[in-house]
């Protein structure tokens, strides 16, 4: 992959050139010292994925990726001194479409770079999604728990935190329907991810536990590295299966659990996101009778994984997300 650096310290900088160039396949195309000119370079020379800093001079890491996606979007993960120290800041890029977070490498007085393996392995998961991604020649143009609750389920992947936010906001406060989230995250940030959402929409949100089952009013996010899975016996768990499955956790994974096993139709949303994960569980579910939602390509961060779900036939219908309220409340409130 051709890698751009986003960094205003040099020997940060230095530090990012020296773990690409030490990847094969990789290699730095341009570096930019601030978010202007990151902007600027990425117009002007779209590259395969953006390591982005988020404390820069003039326009911060967030703002630059909001603008990069708006005008030329590419991969983007976020490399900042701290991310836990930064989490506000990393959830407000991964919302204008970064798709992880990672903290900076550190060069040493030797020349030696520590911390390289964690930046590595994400650049060598970004590199899979971006070559999933890559069009061909031809495409290039709590009530009564004896009761389960209806559910929506909501897929979603790079754009898809501020995408969430703005689903759940104005959704009924008090409605007797359980949500269940798949979102592409890292283990690390999911309950960050879940606070965030909480803190934005005013709901309780939390992360899905291992043998949890969805309830009236819960909104459950999912948490590790592993595919969330419904089960037969009504529990959500955690399983490594398929392993092929580069994005983890998997919305198809998901969605195709809960098409085989819940025993109520719902609705389901897919949302933002790069690739194609969801298409084929969203078109499983829309089979079982749910009605499928898909997002609408000019609010879409990355129109990949909706476009699939369209092309594919799972979508009943294509709103953007400010619409999609009315549509779910037709269907799952009353």
């Amino acid at each position: 992959m051709r890698i751009a650096i986003v960094n205003d310290v040099r020997a940060a900088a230095e530090a990012l050139r020296r773990v690409v160039e030490s990847l094969p396949d990789h290699q730095v195309c341009w570096t930019a010292a601030d978010g202007v000119e990151a902007v600027a370079m990425a117009r002007r020379d779209r590259p395969d994925l953006i390591l982005m800093d988020l404390l820069m001079p003039h326009v911060d890491g967030a703002e630059a990726t909001r603008q990069i996606m708006a005008t030329a979007p590419c991969a983007i993960l976020v490399v900042t001194a701290t991310v836990s120290g930064n989490i506000s800041l990393v959830y407000d890029a991964m919302g204008y479409g970064a798709l992880d977070a990672v903290d900076t490498p550190i060069l040493g007085p030797g020349g030696e770079v520590s911390g390289a393996g964690a930046l590595a392995e994400k650049i060598g998961t970004i590199a899979k999604i971006v070559a999933a991604s890559m069009p061909t020649p031809r495409q290039q143009r709590t009530a009564n728990a004896a009761v389960p609750p209806r559910l929506l389920v909501v897929g979603a992947s790079t754009g898809g935190p501020k995408a969430l936010a703005d689903l759940l906001l104005p959704l009924p406060p008090d409605w007797n329907v359980a949500v269940v989230v798949i979102q592409h995250v890292d283990v690390a940030f999911a309950p960050g991810l879940a606070k965030w959402l909480a803190d934005r929409t005013g709901r309780l949100v939390r992360v899905a536990e291992h043998g949890d089952r969805p309830l009236y009013g819960d909104v459950l996010v999912a948490g590790t590295n592993d595919h969330l899975v419904l089960t037969r016996d009504g529990t959500l768990q955690y399983q490594v299966e398929p392993r092929e499955i580069f994005f983890r956790p998997s919305v198809d994974v998901f969605f195709g659990s809960v098409a085989a096993h819940w025993p109520r139709s719902g609705v389901a949303v897919l949302l933002t996101g790069m690739g194609k994960d969801g298409a084929q569980g969203l078109l499983a579910l829309r089979r079982k009778g749910w009605h499928t939602i898909a997002q609408d390509e000019p609010t879409s961060v990355v129109w990949s994984m909706p476009k699939a779900a369209i092309e594919a036939g799972a979508a009943c219908e294509v709103l953007p997300v400010s619409r999609m309220q009315a549509a779910i409340a037709a269907h799952l409130v009353g």
